[in-house]
């Protein structure tokens, strides 16, 4: 059903999206980081009966089995009827979002403050930066090989930290800068402290700070080296709209449609053509690295998959490929009431109408983008239809304006069907965005349907 107001399909039915929404908004508060979704993914894969591939000697129709690819890349699939180099049904997302990085030495002190030196990731306005509660999360590893979890600022209890401004009252000179210049990147240095360790008469807080890591975590200065910190907004999803229609939160883009997609694998039967679902890091960034999606790390568990189910053979993996059928599960961007002047607004996607296909992304003339057939755009028309699926089509702005791009076109090189499939969002990159209960909803309705029937 094209373009259709979505909250009317469920009016007799509010509870069920209202708890799926519960659910995603315990995945989203605590999942903040990659590393952090695909231990807890994991957890969820094993609950539905997920087993880890290494420990699987030979594969048969209906087992289901996930590949974790140095805890930031995650592959899921349910082996169907239908012999595998005959392809496969995928849902790709990214679990990485625009956010702060801790430099490899980045703890100093000046004017009495200790600080935390950092490098932004991503495409973010560095203003929307400032002045709010931010957390510190990621992972130490110690030269002996040790790894130590640190989540700082999302406990109640938890100190949070952050990046000051300058006072509105002295200013005046910083105003006069574009938007792009307000707030420079080097200045996005993260304020974790201001007491002095008594007995220290040079850098004082910052040996307080380092005391206090010693105590907590056993690790040193030195182990910032080998540290992946990540420096994200504090606090859980919320509930936004006094209706409670939309979710407001860190990092929509694109763990909502990670999370819908791992639902609807985790939720599925065993299917005709292999399911698969996919979770990718580095998008943000360019999909590059052993952890993004340029990485042969799919395309090598696809064909240790064929291994175990006793075809060794390069042919078939590539056959395996593209003969697979996939939704590039990643957002689009909703029009906004108050900057409707950047969309044409008969192509655009609007928050509360369902899934958003987009047949190509990519910027000024198309870009980068992936640009999906008519035929498939047609056969996912069908899908959706035949199903009562609510979705819509949209392109990312206006011509001029600018655009994006996903992971579709890196898979589409294996020349397997590819489009673009997601939800829409207000304040993409933000540190706070917002999403519509009833599309995270019906998205994951069309993900199930898509590895179902298509």
């Amino acid at each position: 059903m094209y373009a259709k107001n979505t909250w009317e399909k469920y009016q007799g039915s509010l509870e069920e999206v209202m708890s799926f929404n519960e659910d995603y908004k315990r995945y989203i508060s605590l999942n903040k980081t990659e590393r952090a979704c695909v231990k807890d993914s994991i957890e969820l894969a094993k609950q539905a009966g997920f087993q880890d591939l290494d420990t699987v000697t030979e594969l048969k129709t209906g087992d289901r089995v996930f590949v974790n690819n140095k805890d930031k890349n995650l592959a899921l699939f349910i082996i169907g009827e239908k012999p595998l180099d005959e392809g496969m049904r995928i849902l790709g997302a990214h679990i990485d979002s625009p956010r702060l990085d801790l430099k490899q030495n980045p703890l100093y002190e000046a004017e009495g403050y200790a600080l935390l030196d950092t490098h932004y990731y991503g495409g973010i306005k560095k203003y929307q930066w400032v002045t709010i509660p931010l957390s510190l999360y990621g992972v130490v590893v110690k030269k002996d090989g040790t790894a130590v979890d640190v989540v700082i600022g999302e406990d109640e209890n938890d100190p949070v930290v952050g990046i000051s401004d300058l006072l509105i009252h002295l200013s005046s000179e910083q105003l006069d800068k574009k938007a792009a210049k307000v707030i420079e990147g080097e200045n996005l240095d993260v304020t974790i402290g201001s007491m002095p360790l008594t007995g220290e008469d040079k850098d004082a807080v910052k040996a307080n700070i380092l005391k206090l890591l010693k105590e907590k975590y056993d690790i040193e200065e030195e182990d910032f080296l080998s540290a992946e910190i990540e420096v994200v907004p504090s606090g859980k999803a919320r509930d936004y709209g006094l209706d409670r229609s939309m979710v407001a939160g860190y990092g929509h883009d694109d763990r909502v449609c990670a999370y819908t997609s791992l639902r609807a694998i985790l939720d599925s039967e065993t299917p005709l053509y292999t399911s698969c679902v996919i979770l990718v890091d580095k998008e943000e960034i360019g999909s590059v690295g052993a952890t993004g999606a340029h990485s042969l790390f799919f395309e090598n568990t696809v064909a240790q998959l064929l291994a175990k189910m006793g075809c060794d053979s390069f042919i078939k993996t590539r056959e395996a490929l593209r003969r697979s059928k996939m939704l590039s599960s990643d957002v689009s961007a909703g029009v906004d009431p108050l900057f409707v002047s950047v969309n044409d607004k008969k192509n655009a996607a609007y928050l509360g109408n369902g899934i958003v296909f987009n047949k190509y992304t990519g910027s000024r003339g198309k870009s980068g983008s992936n640009d999906a057939s008519a035929e498939y755009m047609a056969h996912i028309r069908q899908i959706m239809d035949d199903s009562g699926i609510h979705f819509q089509t949209a392109e990312l702005g206006k011509v001029d304006q600018g655009g994006g791009g996903t992971i579709a076109y890196i898979l589409g090189n294996y020349d397997m069907e590819v489009i673009d499939a997601g939800i829409a969002v207000l304040n993409m990159h933000a540190p706070m965005e917002v999403v519509s209960k009833v599309d995270v909803y019906e998205t994951y309705q069309a993900y199930k349907v898509f590895l179902k029937d298509a």
